[in-house]
């Protein structure tokens, strides 16, 4: 991102908006550069004391003179949140980046203007502490200026990849959008499991929260394979072999992969209730 010159605007000032904003502050883009739109006034004057923004109730005052600007709204109030802008972008040619779940790339366009240069992302909420993970897709108006302003924008908060079919996205939404909830049930089974075998609450989360960090940690940091990282670990005829074979015998496989298609599903039905 080049600092100096990039102005970036949130629609929406809510937990996503904040970790994004945080995580470019720390980046060094400038807190003069960043403007938000929020109706709420406590959440417009933490987002200013907090990180030294410019916010404002109005949505065509943080757009004035951006070069992107970020949809970090709830899917069901998109069309609201374009329609109010839709006037002040046949001027304003900044790339738009959505977050909003479910909602596409032509779905936006219809509501803010056929020939903007738009990016869908899915960022996830461990973006809050700066390990997030996204995915982006750009339409054909993007170019390669905007394609990198919004990667950084997303990089600032964690890892950023691009995809090059827009219909995977929501896929991505149920993988790495959804998925921060699904290690969070693994660690409450987990310690569910132990306080049952006798271990002290506190000490069982305490040992499966630690156990989910240091196994995310190995795969990220370590670059092999988690089926490589898996096989190492469990010794023939050992304890994690026994655990491992009752998962198999569960199925955790088939339990995973319906969980995953019934997010992705979810994710269309979004996508279908906002019409075009």
């Amino acid at each position: 991102m080049s600092a100096p010159t990039s102005r970036i605007a949130f629609v929406g000032g809510g937990n996503m908006a904040r970790s994004l904003i945080g995580g470019l502050v720390r980046a060094g883009v400038p807190g003069s550069h960043i403007a938000v739109a929020e109706p709420n006034a406590d959440q417009r004057d933490a987002l200013v004391r907090d990180f030294g923004i410019t916010a404002y109730a109005d949505s065509v005052d943080a757009a004035r003179d951006a070069d992107a600007i970020v949809f970090a709204v709830k899917p069901q109030v998109m069309k609201t949140a374009c329609a109010s802008l839709r006037e002040a972008m046949k001027a304003r040619k900044a790339v738009i980046v959505s977050i909003a779940a479910g909602i596409r790339i032509d779905q936006i366009a219809a509501w803010l203007g056929d020939d903007l240069a738009i990016v869908r992302t899915m960022p996830n909420t461990p973006a809050l502490i700066g390990a997030g993970a996204a995915a982006l897709f750009a339409n054909s108006h993007a170019d390669a200026a905007q394609r990198q302003l919004a990667q950084s924008i997303l990089e600032a908060a964690g890892l950023a990849v691009w995809i090059d079919d827009e219909a995977l996205m929501d896929t991505v939404t149920a993988l790495s959008g959804s998925g921060p909830a699904y290690f969070f049930l693994l660690v409450e089974a987990l310690e569910d499991a132990a306080v049952a075998q006798g271990l002290p609450r506190d000490t069982a989360r305490a040992l499966a929260t630690q156990t989910c960090l240091g196994a995310g940690r190995m795969m990220r940091e370590g670059g092999e394979a988690p089926t490589v990282l898996r096989q190492r670990v469990t010794s023939p005829k050992g304890t994690t072999q026994a655990a491992v074979e009752s998962f198999e015998a569960s199925e955790l496989r088939s339990i995973v992969a319906h969980a995953v298609a019934a997010a992705t599903k979810r994710g269309q039905e979004l996508s279908a209730q906002m019409g075009d």
